[in-house]
């Protein structure tokens, strides 16, 4: 049992993905550019809603629409990402046990700070203390570099003696080692076991109760 949590948001506590699908394919749709399916979508996220972007729009951010066709789904996303985002089932049932027992619990993520900030405040007001996106002007810059997780850490008060990362991802590993932390990784986000274990995942979760044992 550990004393304090770093999760991930997308893919970890958050379902987001019918939401971020929908906005990127509105701004493709908009600039007249070739939508994708939720699978393709699944693919790309994991590094910020740039890299998103990046990777769904013809060559990148070479194309000459690139700009304005993120800001676009900037604009949509900070619109509808609450149209069907959702908590995994058990999660809340989880982060409030957890809580009970005096764990300190945060959200790092590579989402835009607004976004991340405003989905913490609507889903978990009771449970996650400190919320820290994408906020690379401030100087923080975004995962895997252990900044925003040492913000969360300085934020909560608390060292990273006796913490934990959590996330769905390889970038999540990556940030977990990079920290010094220790990484579970869930097996319900976007990324599959075989891929994590590709990329150095040691541990495994198949639901968020077994974050209690």
């Amino acid at each position: 049992m550990y004393s304090t949590y770093i999760f991930d948001l997308d893919g970890t506590l958050l379902d987001t993905l019918t939401d971020l699908a929908a906005s990127c394919n509105y701004a493709l749709r908009t600039h007249g550019m070739p939508e994708h399916s939720i699978d393709d979508v699944r693919r790309f996220v994991g590094n910020g809603v740039r890299k998103l972007m990046e990777r769904a729009i013809p060559d990148g951010d070479a194309n000459p629409d690139f700009e304005a066709t993120f800001a676009t789904f900037r604009e949509h996303y900070m619109v509808h990402s609450l149209d069907t985002t959702k908590p995994y089932p058990g999660i809340m049932d989880a982060l409030a046990e957890l809580k009970a027992r005096g764990c300190r619990l945060a959200v790092v993520s590579n989402k835009m700070m607004a976004a991340t900030v405003e989905l913490c405040k609507y889903f978990f007001p009771e449970t996650i203390e400190v919320a820290i996106g994408e906020n690379e002007a401030e100087g923080i810059r975004k995962k895997p570099a252990p900044d925003t997780v040492f913000a969360a850490l300085k934020q909560l008060g608390v060292s990273g003696d006796n913490a934990v990362y959590v996330g769905d991802s390889d970038v999540d590993l990556a940030t977990a080692r990079n920290s010094g932390l220790p990484c579970i990784s869930v097996l319900w986000g976007f990324r599959d076991r075989e891929f994590l274990l590709d990329h150095g995942a040691t541990t495994f979760i198949t639901s968020p109760k077994e974050l209690l044992d």
